[in-house]
């Protein structure tokens, strides 16, 4: 669907970007994931055609950027960092002449904008100036326009920029909505935001691509630890304390006790946590031992975000 080879952008001889190649299929959901200002934006835009790369070649389904730019065009839908919204225009006024300006007919244009204000949740707004929405009613209108037209290429620059909790939950959702009509790119720093919809990444640093794959595959191939939370309530006739039977499971590395849910500092006081680390995802083999040994599991889970770890450990902290 989407291919890249030897992909550069300067601006002077200053490099924003590159050479990156990569591939993505059809169907496919990818994460660029990086600090601000490593290039994965400048990567979206040429991608989206709004942008001449420097150098290389980039294809979508089959189609040079350079060569048919207005062809890619009709196969991708594009949302910006912030939403490219026209302040006086009601939002249905608004979709319609987005839906124009991308080459749909009018008879087109009527059947879909209704379909998509459904679709981002927006039919209430649908009448109103969008310079008098808020940001997430202006983020909506945004992937509506980007879906207007059907696009077999969706493009999400930063999808969550400037929502609160609330919108963002359901931002998330909607793009978990899409992935099942669009092959999907999103940019973020934002780890949960990556992790939680994508199930491939391509992690951005000084405008190259240092890493790419699943969170688990990336994870595993940095040789990072796996982690865990462990909640227990020991059994009155256990022969091994919980603490015990976890230290003993074959992989794990170590354990800690994070304290106690009941009253009292024995084992017997009531449930108790425990970070577990180990070599590798160990919370079946952890789970079986414990109820094997006589001890009631309550809680197990990952102790952190994998992702977060790997991240880190690929660009290294901040960028100054």
């Amino acid at each position: 669907m989407v291919q890249l080879t030897d992909v550069t952008k300067y601006y002077g001889r200053k490099r924003a970007l590159g050479p990156v190649s990569f591939e993505i299929d059809r169907g496919d959901t990818v994460g660029f994931l990086g600090l601000n200002g490593v290039g994965k934006t400048t990567l979206l835009r040429i991608l989206a055609c709004g942008l001449r790369p420097s150098s290389g070649t980039v294809t979508i389904d089959g189609l040079d950027v350079l060569r048919d730019p207005h062809e890619v065009r009709k196969r991708v839908g594009y949302l910006p960092e912030l939403p490219p919204v026209y302040g006086d225009m009601p939002v249905s006024d608004y979709l319609t002449f987005v839906g124009l300006l991308k080459g749909m007919s009018r008879e087109q244009v009527a059947r879909r904008v209704p379909e998509v204000e459904e679709y981002a949740r927006i039919s209430e707004v649908r009448d109103m100036p969008t310079r008098t929405l808020s940001q997430g009613y202006r983020q909506r209108v945004g992937v509506a326009q980007a879906i207007i037209h059907e696009p077999d290429l969706l493009i999400l620059d930063e999808p969550t920029h400037d929502l609160d909790p609330v919108q963002i939950m359901e931002m998330r959702g909607m793009i978990r909505a899409l992935k099942d009509h669009h092959t999907i790119l999103i940019s973020s720093h934002i780890l949960p935001e990556i992790s939680e919809t994508c199930d491939r990444l391509l992690i951005l640093n000084d405008g190259e691509i240092v890493a790419s794959g699943s969170e688990a595959e990336l994870s595993e191939r940095l040789m990072m630890s796996r982690r865990m939370a462990v909640t227990v309530r020991a059994g009155a006739g256990a022969a091994q304390t919980p603490e015990a039977v976890i230290t003993g499971v074959e992989g794990v590395t170590r354990v800690e006790r994070a304290g106690a849910a009941g009253r009292g500092d024995g084992d017997d006081a009531g449930p108790a946590t425990y970070r577990v680390e180990g070599a590798a995802d160990l919370r079946a083999t952890v789970c079986r031992a414990l109820v094997e040994a006589g001890h009631d599991v309550i809680a197990l889970n990952r102790a952190e975000r994998e992702l977060e770890r790997v991240f880190v450990g690929l660009v290294g902290g901040a960028k100054s």
